[in-house]
């Protein structure tokens, strides 16, 4: 059985616009691309789409769905169908692909590029880069760097911490002890990613990864101590920049009389945009040890992931002993 809860109410969760932006020279650096023309005002282009344009379609004139937000790579395929075309022709069909203002074009493979597509690309202002990477290794490279980078996103009030490396987003109303469990659980040898504002980016289809806002990165807030730089204080290896989520926990005050799961047959999850994430509600009084507790349900989510299920095997035996067959 699976339980699915919504955003928590009361919980900071500000959603942003899925479609953001980084700018061109950012990629530029990234990847230590060669200049082969860049417009005066490079500075100013910025990059919104994931996706990757391999133009041999556009360059042989088919238009209706070209997409100018993409990166065009341009490689061997490409590069001697242009080479095929009488210089007239090949002139028109370059100068037509790029008044179609695509946001960047990179010949890959160290191509040289052509002097007719430099004098195209400053005709129409359009950036051309060059990289010695192959074609299908640069635009490999290139997707997995813009899909984190531009990827959707949202703030949840939490905390996310690694444990045996599992990503385990800790949430909880103010007070509920979320900071006091990571310190805990820092102190044990795991690492922190994020202390009270977690960003999450959901980088494909499965995938979840948080880090922390980068005014708050590698603090921890302790009410009656402060804020303390747990980089200093437990080292760099008590810290970490980002982590897949793998598991939600949310801690709640003990309330007498509720009934809670004694065996975890039942699954919670928690949509996160359009991702279900496996999800345990733990209750909190005074004793019970909660970093030890998370440590149990990181090892037992592990556990679960290999494919095995205790909750499942001891009801399985639990039946066969009681005659019962399932």
């Amino acid at each position: 059985m699976a339980v699915v809860f919504n955003e928590r109410k009361g919980e900071l969760c500000m959603e942003i616009e899925e479609r953001n932006s980084i700018p061109l020279q950012e990629v530029i650096d990234y990847f230590q691309l060669e200049k082969g023309y860049l417009p005066a005002d490079i500075a100013t282009r910025n990059v919104t789409n994931r996706e990757i344009n391999r133009p041999g379609l556009p360059l042989s004139g088919f238009l209706n769905y070209f997409d100018a937000s993409r990166i065009a790579i341009i490689g061997f395929t490409e590069y001697k169908y242009l080479e095929s075309l009488e210089s007239e022709e090949k002139y028109q069909r370059i100068s037509t692909y790029l008044q179609q203002k695509p946001v960047a074009v990179v010949f890959a493979s160290d191509i040289a590029i052509p002097e007719v597509f430099l004098i195209a690309a400053k005709e129409n202002d359009v950036p051309v880069l060059k990289t010695a990477l192959d074609a299908s290794s640069f635009m490999a490279a290139l997707i997995s760097r813009l899909n984190v980078r531009l990827a959707p996103r949202i703030t949840r009030h939490g905390v996310l911490v690694e444990v045996y490396g599992e990503g385990i987003l800790i949430l909880g109303d103010s007070g509920v002890g979320k900071s006091e469990t990571a310190i805990e659980l820092v102190k044990r040898g795991h690492r922190l990613i994020a202390d009270d504002a977690v960003d999450i980016r959901r980088v494909s289809a499965t995938t979840l990864v948080g880090t922390a806002p980068e005014i708050i990165r590698h603090y921890v807030e302790l009410r009656g101590i402060g804020i303390i730089d747990v980089r200093r204080i437990f080292g760099m290896g008590a810290v970490k920049e980002t982590e897949k989520i793998d598991m939600i926990i949310n801690l709640e005050p003990w309330v007498q009389g509720k009934m809670y799961d004694r065996l975890g047959l039942d699954q919670e999850m928690t949509d996160i945009m359009g991702i279900l994430i496996p999800t345990t509600t733990i209750p909190v009084k005074p004793g019970r040890n909660l970093a030890i507790i998370v440590e149990i349900a990181a090892m037992n989510n592990r556990q679960k992931k290999m494919g095995y299920n205790t909750a499942e095997e001891f009801n399985r035996r639990l039946m066969s002993q009681m005659g019962i067959e399932e």
